[in-house]
């Protein structure tokens, strides 16, 4: 399908650029053909005005007013010029009749009295060959007062048009071939280029679909199988006494397998939406210290019961001339307050769960002054950066490329955690990493990972200030 579709957009781009570069040659060709036809008629017009201004006029018989061209006197001094011009002249009397040519064969062409210049064909003369030749020719009739004494015809081998016509288009159809060539690989490259992002954007939508019906069929599974095993039990128990303690367990079960596949589609939906762009930007001012200290004191319940010291530091600014205003909104971004909250309790959530007990997990605060400070704009690229670290089992380098990808989770086998904690990461769905990606690009942020596998697990979160107070 892609190579299908890679085809078809070199083939379109191909023929698009062909048909532009064939009206860019037609045009070339014509202009410059048009140019040489203009200046082999203004040629031949300067002819005919040197030509007619040498006529030497002279009257027929003394005392009358009848005048003639004297022909010899003439062109006397005229044949050798045009000739080395390839250019031929031809007089003729007021009746037509030839008088005087520098052709060796005469034409044998009716006058046509035209000063803008006229193609003619010659056809298979005496001393011509046996193709025709073509002539560019001008006819200009010389009369005094309303005398006609004559009709002066200039001639010019159209060769002089057709000789640099023809080398013309051999150069423009070879530079055309190369150039369609060339777009053609060019195309074909650049076609492969735009299909990359499409390719990979359909590998990640089958892996997507792939795991997607693998996360969600787990959970329709047990559902129907509780459901089965109640009714059974039901048929079982029909005619006896029984308590029923033992549907009510079966029945929330069937409820936390619910509510799983609920919070499954949830996420599914929020990255579909991340992904589309239709998620709406409802940003206000969210003071981050407070933020995080709502969060921090949520999880400190699950921190005390897995004794693990959770801990919240916030660095406070040190330059004695910011103003109290920015002072007081100094941890204070644009952004959306609940989607934040859920970023942090993710990564706050994970950082216990893959902390042993007697650990440690520590949320830092600061905010980060731009290097180049603008007049009036000081604070203008400044950013606020999290810090959430842990002392836990950490993370393999092996995985490392591949955290932050939907439904991707590390081997428990490989974390030597306790059961009761490989247990409970076994029933995430994967999607939390990348969810917590989403937010931090939803809020045009930035966040890494640095572990070491053993020791421990920082996540570093960093968001521009956005917030002008």
């Amino acid at each position: 399908m892609f190579q299908a579709t890679r085809r078809r957009l070199a083939l379109w781009y191909t023929a698009v650029t062909a048909v532009l570069l064939l009206l860019f040659a037609s045009g070339v060709y014509l202009y410059v053909r048009s140019t040489l036809v203009e200046r082999i008629d203004d040629t031949l017009n300067h002819v005919v005005e040197i030509v007619e201004r040498s006529l030497v006029i002279e009257p027929v018989n003394s005392g009358t007013d009848t005048l003639r061209i004297n022909v010899e006197a003439s062109f006397r001094d005229n044949a050798d010029t045009v000739e080395d011009d390839h250019i031929d002249l031809e007089w003729f009397s007021p009746t037509g009749e030839l008088l005087w040519s520098t052709l060796t064969t005469p034409l044998n062409i009716p006058i046509h009295g035209n000063r803008t210049g006229e193609t003619v064909h010659v056809y298979k003369q005496e001393g011509w060959g046996e193709s025709p030749v073509l002539l560019r020719q001008v006819t200009q009739r010389v009369e005094v007062g309303r005398q006609v004494l004559g009709y002066l015809r200039v001639s010019h081998p159209w060769f002089e048009v057709t000789k640099p016509s023809r080398q013309l288009i051999f150069d423009l159809a070879l530079g055309t071939g190369l150039m369609v060539l060339s777009v053609g690989a060019s195309g074909w490259f650049l076609s492969g280029k735009a299909m990359e992002p499409v390719g990979d954007s359909y590998q990640r939508l089958k892996q997507f679909t792939a795991d997607a019906s693998h996360e969600l069929r787990n959970p329709i599974t047990l559902i129907q199988t509780n459901v089965q095993v109640a009714l059974t039990d039901l048929e079982l128990a029909e005619g006896e006494v029984t308590t029923s303690s033992h549907y009510r367990q079966q029945l929330k079960l069937v409820e936390r397998l619910t509510q799983r596949l609920g919070r499954l589609v949830n996420d599914l939906l929020f990255l579909a939406r991340q992904d589309s762009g239709i998620s709406k930007d409802n940003f206000s001012a969210c003071p981050l210290d407070a933020l995080l200290m709502e969060v921090v004191e949520e999880q400190q319940l699950l921190a005390t019961e897995k004794q693990i010291a959770l801990t919240l530091h916030l660095v406070d600014a040190h330059h004695s001339d910011i103003s109290p205003e920015l002072l007081d909104n100094w941890f204070t971004l644009a952004g959306n307050w609940d989607q934040l909250v859920r970023l942090f309790t993710n990564l706050i959530g994970n950082a216990l769960k893959y902390t042993p007990a007697s650990g440690q997990v520590n949320v830092e605060l600061a905010r980060l002054e731009g290097i180049n400070r603008v007049p009036g704009l000081r604070y203008s690229s400044a950013q606020l950066q999290v810090k959430v670290s842990d002392t836990g089992v950490g993370i393999p380098p092996e995985a490392l490329p591949r955290l932050f990808d939907r439904f991707y989770r590390v081997d428990p086998a490989r974390t030597h955690i306790t059961e009761n904690t490989a247990c409970d990461i076994s029933t995430g769905s994967g999607l939390g990493l990348a969810i917590a990606q989403a937010i931090v690009e939803h809020h045009q942020g930035q966040i890494q990972v640095d572990s070491s596998f053993g020791k421990g697990t920082t996540f570093t979160v960093t968001f521009p200030v956005t917030f002008e107070p």
